[in-house]
């Protein structure tokens, strides 16, 4: 992302979401879902092809994690680097907390659409944050995240854009605030010697025009041991039959601290 620049890739995402199929609930408000995304898309018409399956693909997988999450109880939703999902307003159930993390500049356009709009996101607490350069931990703590309770985290979209070390980084302060048994969905671009490299060479030239270069492909036990190093561990239930584990869909527990001997 250009500094200052909202994020072109955050608006294609909400065009592709106008025509995809999304998880009803019983609650929420997916009408200001639709009106923001609108919004968001005007004078975009993106292109059918692998990257709206996948985007399609993608918006099915978090919109069940989520439904999920909040129909267990989940009293406290991340979304980390939110762009312009809008989750907190279709899938919106009184008693749930949603925290939105995302790049002041996106930030910023998103809630000048929201107010103009005349949408009602008081429910939410906006985190504006670099994920390079800020602390995320304390930012989220100072807008009121309980750390006693259990969350959701969503990190959607968003790891391909950062160095692995700033994910690992921002996953494992998304731990510091949350107690064991936590959950965080996740999509990474998965890579393997099996896969042809064209479609990703393909997609990393088209970002890179926008200004949001790609930066992190992951072996698949890389990714494994990058949420590990983080606190987290990859949760096999959550998976189903490899499908979405090869997309690069994961979901993964909050593990408990490791022991600090007490020294007498």
């Amino acid at each position: 992302m250009k500094d200052g620049v909202a994020s072109h890739t955050a608006r294609s995402v909400a065009a592709r979401r106008l025509t995809h199929e999304r998880l009803p609930a019983d609650y929420g408000d997916p009408a200001a879902d639709l009106a923001l995304s609108r919004d968001v898309a005007a004078g975009l018409e993106p292109a059918p092809g692998r990257m709206h399956d996948y985007i399609r693909a993608r918006t099915a997988f978090f919109d069940r994690v989520v439904v999920t999450a909040v129909n267990d109880g989940v009293p406290q939703v991340v979304v980390g680097a939110a762009g312009y999902d809008a989750r907190s307003l279709r899938y919106a159930r009184p008693g749930v907390r949603w925290f939105e993390v995302d790049h002041p500049a996106t930030q910023a356009d998103k809630l000048e659409r929201l107010r103009r709009l005349g949408i009602d996101a008081r429910h939410v607490r906006f985190v504006a944050a670099d994920f390079r350069v800020d602390a995320v931990a304390a930012a989220l703590r100072d807008a009121g995240l309980d750390p006693r309770e259990p969350a959701l985290f969503l990190f959607e979209g968003i790891a391909v854009y950062l160095d692995k070390a700033v994910t690992e980084s921002v996953l494992a302060q998304f731990r510091e605030v949350t107690v064991p048994g936590s959950t965080l969905a996740i999509s990474v671009s998965l890579t393997s010697a099996a896969r042809g490299s064209t479609a990703r060479a393909r997609f990393t030239e088209s970002v890179a025009a926008m200004g949001e270069p790609a930066r992190s492909f992951l072996e698949p036990a890389e990714a494994a041991q990058l949420l590990a190093r983080a606190g987290w561990q990859l949760d096999d239930r959550g998976q189903q039959s490899g499908r979405r584990t090869a997309a690069g869909f994961l979901t993964a527990r909050a593990v408990p601290a490791p022991s600090i001997p007490l020294h007498p």
